[in-house]
C-alpha cells in the first residue's frame, strides 16, 4: 500500500520517510497541493522497473526489425542500402 505525503511534510520528516522507504519497503506518492507529482520507491523496485522498461523496448525493437525484414525480403541488401542513403541525403538537405 502506498502512502501519500505532501512535499512540505516530506521536508519536515524526510529521515523517517526515507527509513520507511529504504528499509520498510513502503512506497510514497509525493504531492504538491493535492496533486500527485512524484513517487519515492525502494531502490530494488526502481531497478526492476528499469529492467522491465528495457525488456519492453527490446521486444518492441525486435518486432519492428521483424516487420521491416518481412516487408523488405523482396529487395536485395544493396537496394535497401541505396534507399537508406537516399533518405539520409534528403534529411540532410532540409
Amino acid at each position: 500500500m502506498n502512502r501519500i505525503i505532501g512535499v512540505t511534510e516530506l521536508q519536515r520528516s524526510f529521515r523517517a520517510v526515507f527509513e520507511q522507504v529504504a528499509h520498510g519497503r513502503m512506497p510514497y506518492v509525493l504531492t504538491r497541493g493535492s496533486r500527485p507529482e512524484a513517487a519515492l520507491i525502494p531502490y530494488e523496485d526502481y531497478l526492476r522497473f528499469q529492467q522491465f522498461q528495457e525488456k519492453d523496448i527490446l521486444a518492441r525493437f525486435d518486432r519492428l526489425t521483424e516487420r521491416m525484414a518481412s516487408r523488405n525480403e523482396a529487395y536485395t541488401e544493396e537496394e535497401v542500402e541505396a534507399d537508406i542513403r537516399k533518405a539520409r541525403a534528403k534529411s540532410r538537405a532540409r
